[in-house]
């Protein structure tokens, strides 16, 4: 079917204009939106796939996220989300996603579900020991308090605040070696 330009064109601007003559469909729309998110809590957060930290509209309804959406308020995505940000929902509704830490003994081959605490509790006295066996207060006469038994390596996830604040801790411990994998 050969259609020429001005064919198209006109073709183009009827339906422009026939869609727009008393047909108001904003009500219509309004009404669906409403209906998924009428009582749900809304709440912000950011992204946490990377470090540009676009800002997402959580909808929850009952300790679950059944919406999100790009913040039009957000200074630094205006509302827009890639298309990892829009998946959002998947990462949060996955039945497979782990709720708690899980713990393998040394040796051991089975993995045990274990509680907050007792991991917390656990990672820190692992880097307490690890520092302290590896501290050097002193090399080649001068000192030094450091420790390379430890390294440290960010998360693309963090802004510029929590990575200062990342680095004072590290740097605190003694850490040489920290590293920042931004976009890795």
């Amino acid at each position: 079917m050969g259609v020429s330009r001005r064919d198209f064109l006109k073709l183009s601007g009827g339906t422009v204009l026939i869609g727009t003559l008393g047909v108001n469909l904003d009500p219509a729309k309004v009404y669906a939106q409403e209906l998924r998110i009428k009582n749900a809590k809304q709440s912000t957060t950011i992204c946490p796939y990377c470090s540009v930290g676009c800002g997402i509209i959580v909808y929850t309804e009952n300790g679950k996220v059944i919406q999100t959406e790009g913040d039009p308020d957000h200074p630094i995505s205006e509302g827009t989300l890639c298309a990892k940000g829009s998946s959002l929902v998947q990462m949060a509704n996955n039945d497979t996603r782990l709720g708690k830490p899980m713990y393998r003994e040394p040796g051991g081959t089975a993995w045990k579900e274990v509680e907050w605490d007792w991991a917390l509790d656990r990672i820190a006295r692992l880097v307490k020991d690890s520092r302290d066996k590896s501290f050097k207060t002193v090399e080649k006469g001068f000192v030094v308090n450091r420790t390379e038994g430890i390294a440290h390596i960010g998360s693309a996830a963090m802004d510029n605040e929590e990575c200062y604040l990342m680095q004072k801790l590290v740097r605190s411990w003694g850490l040489v070696w920290v590293e920042h994998q931004a976009r890795i």
